[in-house]
């Protein structure tokens, strides 16, 4: 008797191209990503529409859209393998968005944590997008009926908003949507900022972040640079409270070594800081080096890349105008 194959579960995330891309998206998201391939049906957005809740240099943001592209598949995402695409290109994201912004609660809105804080950071711009744009992340993710949603912790309250109004459209009008999970990976690394290790590497220090197309020197440097600790035993041991940047460091090594904390602890026992955080950046340095010359590769390529985004919006619309077709049907808008 014939065993039948199961489907695949299908996956979604996407990264804003509002900055280029640093070693904490790597570690924390991208690199898994590609191992993913065997076992899920995975899609995968350069989110740019969420962009513009700040304002963005139009040339710029361009550039990072195709640069980030190139990143992607430099970092393994074969475009063979996994849907890429820009979600600028698939209008159905907004279209959905709208039709959510009906089933979505103001209060619910106004609970968004990441709403408070860049309400705080950018106070001469406080936009109806800025307080609305979880909706449209709730549409980026139901347009696709995912069955998981790979987030970092900071992204669950999205994650459960999104749940909360699938199923307050679903308790309306029938089973329309699928009921997302969010999909927290246990070996993605958190990785903070060289230079502030008690916050998250982001793009908005840019001394203490590595992007994934910096310069061997320019890392080089960057590690040079990195708080470790001002104790007095100044000796590579994993301690996230009390020494909180050399295990940052260790982190990082341990991601791209495979090496435990305790077999760090002995390779470094006795050489201390001086030593520790060459050796960290030099392993950096090498990771990257294949990623960095692949996407400077492919920038020179922009026809593929072109074709790459036109090949990954046919099949994402296909896939999200279905769905959106069915919403549309659900609320009672004539359809020719």
């Amino acid at each position: 008797m014939e065993e039948t194959l199961q489907p695949k579960k299908r996956m979604l995330s996407g990264i804003q191209p509002s900055g280029d891309l640093h070693l904490g998206n790597y570690l924390g998201a991208i690199k898994n990503w590609a191992d993913r391939v065997n076992e899920y049906e995975c899609y995968y957005f350069m989110a740019d529409l969420h962009t513009i809740t700040v304002r963005q240099e139009p040339a710029e943001l361009r550039r990072r859209s195709l640069s980030q592209l190139a990143q992607y598949i430099a970092c393994g995402l074969d475009p063979e393998k996994n849907v890429l695409f820009l979600q600028s290109h698939v209008p159905a994201h907004a279209q959905l968005a709208w039709v959510l912004d009906c089933y979505t609660m103001f209060g619910e809105l106004s609970r968004m944590t990441q709403f408070k804080d860049k309400s705080a950071k950018y106070k001469d711009n406080i936009n109806a997008g800025l307080f609305t744009y979880p909706v449209l992340m709730a549409a980026d993710i139901l347009l696709y009926q995912p069955d998981y949603v790979p987030v970092g912790e900071d992204q669950k309250q999205h994650v459960e908003l999104t749940r909360d109004i699938a199923q307050r459209f679903n308790s309306i009008y029938g089973d329309v949507f699928k009921i997302p999970e969010p999909f927290i990976p246990k070996t993605g690394a958190r990785i903070y900022g060289l230079t502030t290790p008690e916050a998250k590497m982001s793009k908005s220090i840019p001394d203490g972040c590595v992007f994934l197309l910096d310069s061997p020197d320019d890392i080089r440097r960057k590690f040079k640079k990195a708080v470790t600790d001002s104790d007095t035993e100044r000796c590579v041991r994993f301690d996230k409270v009390n020494k909180p940047g050399v295990s940052n460091l260790m982190s990082i090594y341990s991601t791209l070594t495979g090496k435990t904390f305790e077999q760090i602890e002995q390779e470094f026992e006795g050489k201390g800081y001086g030593a520790f955080k060459p050796a960290v950046g030099d392993v950096v340095i090498e990771h990257l080096r294949p990623i960095r010359e692949e996407a400077e590769r492919l920038m020179k390529d922009k026809a593929y890349l072109n074709d790459v985004y036109l090949k990954g919006a046919q099949q994402a619309s296909y896939v999200a105008n279905k769905t959106l077709r069915k919403v549309y049907k659900k609320v009672g808008f004539y359809q020719i």
